[in-house]
């Protein structure tokens, strides 16, 4: 079987990121990149594919299998739905859009079409994330009641050399958290209410530094989440999970995601399981199982899934409209610290 055509539209950080991941795949091949900047046209060189400054110009020249859009959040909207237009199945680095109104437009079109549409939130793809959405549905934990996530990591000060990571929207919150976001929602369930606080005290910059939420899922579940880039803390998926290797692996394994229910408990990403072997009590000894995992690539995995939803043997993970759900729970977020209200991610905007 031939392998599937990918183009990467953006070459930035992310963008080269995917196309090193696609030059790993079995089931897929870099077809082409579109950069405007004279490093994106070196870097194309570099791997011996065509270069397009314009991602107009690459559509109108070839027609990929599929393509990668890892540009601003801005431009998503203009780039998938001219990659729907042309039937070409695309992949949309996270967050879908930079609004909702271009996150619906993007999931109508997508819909409409019948050309998938999937949103990069890649710990979808991890081994572990799977085996955990597996136990949940399972009934592992019986009825879930409630949830606390750490997502607690410094970045240095360079990191900030960027300005508009130093303004409003360039913060952990829709940096990072979304990524939390996302994984509660995809184990957990759909978020029902948000309340939330966020601090800028220790940087000063104006956008947020830190920040504390607190969802009530559809369920009635509580999850709490305590968010922080200016931490000298181990505590975040990133570091723990051995994801990637941009971060150094951790001396000893280190837990970030907790998750009770009425049967059991789980943490993560050590999939240590904790039950009761009789009675449910307080006074009863309370066993832990270690369920183990085969630790797995979760961007290479999510390249070879497009490949399957390009072939048509699989349904998107994500699809345009699932990503919107986690952009607008995440918005909520802001809204939330803002007003000092209780904000229902529901009545933000009506799908």
């Amino acid at each position: 079987m031939s392998r599937v055509a990918v183009a990467v539209i953006g070459a930035g950080a992310i963008g080269r990121a995917h196309c090193e991941t696609i030059r790993r795949s079995e089931s897929c091949r870099l077809a082409a990149i579109a950069e405007p900047a004279a490093a994106g046209k070196t870097y194309a060189e570099s791997l011996g594919v065509p270069w397009y400054a314009d991602a107009r110009d690459l559509l109108g020249a070839m027609k990929p299998d599929a393509a990668i859009i890892a540009t601003p959040n801005a431009t998503h909207r203009e780039l998938a739905i001219a990659c729907i237009e042309r039937g070409i199945v695309a992949l949309v680095e996270k967050p879908i859009a930079s609004t909702l109104a271009d996150a619906a437009a993007i999931a109508a079109a997508s819909e409409r079409a019948g050309v998938a549409v999937l949103v990069g939130h890649h710990r979808r793809h991890n081994p572990i994330t799977r085996r955990a959405r597996s136990m949940i549905a399972e009934g592992a934990l019986g009825r879930l009641t409630s949830a606390t996530v750490l997502a607690t990591f410094y970045k240095p000060a360079d990191y900030f050399e960027v300005a508009w990571r130093r303004e409003p929207g360039g913060g952990p919150v829709l940096i990072n958290l979304i990524h939390e976001i996302d994984l509660v929602r995809h184990l957990c369930g759909e978020i029902a209410s948000v309340q939330a606080v966020v601090s800028n005290a220790v940087r000063g910059f104006d956008v947020e530094d830190s920040a504390a939420i607190l969802l009530r899922l559809a369920g009635g579940a509580l999850v709490t989440l305590s968010l922080s880039d200016t931490a000298a803390s181990p505590w975040s998926w990133d570091l723990a999970s051995g994801e990637s290797l941009n971060y150094p692996p951790q001396p000893a394994a280190v837990q970030t995601h907790f998750l009770s229910g009425t049967e059991g408990a789980l943490a993560l990403p050590t999939l240590d399981y904790w039950h009761y072997s009789s009675a449910k009590s307080w006074f009863a000894s309370i066993s832990r199982d270690s369920v183990g995992v085969e630790r797995g690539d979760p961007y290479l995995a999510q390249i070879d899934h497009l490949a399957r939803v390009v072939r048509g043997s699989e349904a998107p993970l994500i699809t345009a409209r699932d990503g919107m759900l986690t952009l607008r729970a995440t918005m909520a977020v802001h809204k939330a610290a803002k007003t000092g209200q209780i904000v229902r991610p529901d009545q933000e905007m009506e799908l």
